[in-house]
């Protein structure tokens, strides 16, 4: 089995900085994908931020130039780095990844349990 789990995230006043970060472990072959998404309260879950293993970052366009994605592949982790939080980017942040599990013929999609990341005065 795989799991991810997160850290950091908290709460910060707004144009603040925060970082999270998530590690797979368990029985992690390969990981192709992995990324960011954040739930506000009564929304549906978004798109954050995106890497692939090789480096190749998407990020929605509410964060563009704000947040920074990246990831250590020795240590199956994924950061966000958020700079100039702002009051709507305020949510439960989940970790994301896309895993070739070992012994597993196929690639399956895993979550974090969430982080909240809150940005108030």
């Amino acid at each position: 089995q795989v799991q991810l789990v997160e850290s950091g995230g908290g709460l910060v006043q707004p144009g603040g900085s925060l970082s999270v970060s998530c590690a797979a472990s368990g029985s992690v072959f390969s990981i192709n994908a992995m990324g960011w998404y954040r739930q506000a309260p009564g929304k549906q879950r978004e798109l954050v931020a995106t890497i692939t293993r090789g480096g190749s970052t998407n990020y929605a366009d509410s964060v563009k130039g704000r947040f920074t994605i990246s990831r250590d592949n020795a240590k199956n982790t994924v950061y966000l780095r958020m700079n100039s939080l702002l009051p709507e980017d305020t949510a439960v942040y989940y970790c994301y990844a896309r895993v070739l599990g070992a012994g597993s013929p196929r690639w399956e999609d895993y979550w974090g349990q969430g982080t909240q990341v809150t940005a108030s005065s």
